[in-house]
């Protein structure tokens, strides 16, 4: 039996996957949700499996919706991309580039990339969905992502940007008025300590290092935080020690607000990188986007 679905369902399926809504995906498509309605029907009836538990609060992937969504999303993807590839051939380039970054990750460039590119580029959309989550960019929809280089996979291009990275363990002097400041990994048992959770549910454990010794610790302390914004006023008002990028508190540490922690146990790692497939050729847009990063990089990027 030969079977076949719209290039329209299949859209109004990736749609909905990816708001986990009706009424959302019909606004982004233009069209009623009704129509939309119809079209999953059409597509579920030609297939016969079900794609979507539905609920009146709720819209959800069946197994058979997930196996779809992981087979024909790339598909479509490079499919749009043809397309705009092709419709900017000879004309301005344009199209979209959706990015998944953590907050620390996204803000560099849009400070010192973005705005040079879109005033270069104004038909091209960039998108960042902030998540402190390891997501799979192919898996989930996406062009690109940002990590430090040793998280991302080996089967990317990655674009290195920016200075290698440094945590530090830091808390203010009103804290350490309280308590006497820790000299060794262990010493943190006794301490008061900020954690910081990951979107995904876990939480960080404290990676230090010193002259080939590692420690790994799991600390305890009175407050969780899934954001180094906050966890860093939290350190400022002397609620515990938090151990968060050097960048993010360097004015602090100047100023003599933060105090510097173990110094000799935090260790420095290799920065950031904008990733995207190696085994796709990339649209006209990221391409672009990518090259302008190259640029940037290989200025003053610190």
């Amino acid at each position: 039996m030969q079977l076949r679905a719209g290039l329209s369902e299949l859209t109004a399926f990736i749609a909905i996957a990816e708001h986990r809504s009706f009424r959302a995906a019909a606004r982004t498509l233009g069209v009623s949700p009704p129509a939309l309605s119809h079209a999953v029907r059409s597509l579920e009836e030609s297939l016969n499996v079900r794609l979507f538990n539905r609920t009146t609060r709720s819209v959800a992937l069946t197994e058979a919706g997930e196996q779809l969504l992981r087979r024909v999303g790339p598909a479509l993807a490079d499919l749009e991309d043809g397309l705009n590839e092709v419709a900017s051939v000879g004309d301005r380039p344009s199209g979209s580039i959706r990015i998944s970054a953590a907050e620390a990750g996204a803000r560099p460039l849009i400070l010192h990339v973005l705005p040079d590119f879109l005033a270069a580029y104004p038909d091209i959309h960039v998108e960042f969905v902030v998540d402190t989550r390891l997501v799979d960019i192919v898996a989930d929809g996406f062009d690109a992502g940002i990590r430090v280089l040793d998280d991302v996979p080996r089967d990317m291009i990655a674009v290195r940007f920016g200075p290698d990275l440094r945590f530090a363990a830091v808390a203010s002097p009103e804290y350490l008025s309280r308590h006497d400041a820790p000299t060794t990994p262990q010493d943190l048992a006794q301490h008061r300590c900020i954690r910081f959770r990951f979107a995904s549910g876990t939480l960080y454990r404290w990676e230090l290092e010193h002259r080939g010794s590692s420690a790994h610790v799991d600390v305890a302390g009175p407050m969780t935080l899934g954001n180094t914004n906050l966890m860093v006023d939290a350190a400022l008002t002397g609620i515990g020690i938090a151990w968060v990028p050097e960048y993010h508190v360097r004015d602090h540490l100047d100023s003599g607000r933060l105090v510097r922690l173990l110094s000799e146990w935090c260790p420095f790692m290799p920065g950031l990188c904008l990733y995207y497939p190696a085994n796709r050729h990339p649209p006209t847009a990221l391409r672009l986007f990518s090259q302008a990063v190259r640029e940037w990089a290989s200025g003053d990027s610190v």
